[in-house]
């Protein structure tokens, strides 16, 4: 006997969706695999919060106790960030939501390892 309901299309839920881009893929994966802690959170906001000159040039590195490390390619790249502090702050505690709060940012210099 013929099972009618699947050349129905009445199990839409059984549908293969069409391919998606590797990007969309990888981003959920690394999403699900991110360790659950403030500073995974901040990494992971990071570059869209702050923008990409400043990412490329500053990266989350430790968090304790909620002050956030951001470590810098220079000291000049330093000196600027801890200028801008505050409102790095209140930009990311908005993209973080209420679950998380970042007390404060504390600005180092040294290599950046991606």
């Amino acid at each position: 006997m013929r099972d009618d309901s699947r050349s129905s299309g009445t199990h839409s839920s059984s549908r293969r969706r069409g391919p998606r881009e590797l990007g969309h893929a990888l981003s959920s994966l690394r999403r699900d695999l991110a360790p659950r802690t403030l500073l995974g959170a901040v990494q992971e906001c990071w570059a869209r919060t702050v923008g990409e000159p400043v990412s490329e040039q500053a990266v989350p590195v430790s968090e304790r106790g909620g002050t956030i490390t951001v470590r810098c390619r220079s000291a000049v790249w330093a000196s600027e960030l801890s200028l801008l502090a505050e409102s790095l702050l209140e930009r990311l505690n908005l993209s973080l939501g209420e679950e998380r709060r970042v007390r404060s940012l504390k600005f180092t210099v040294g290599p950046l390892e991606r």
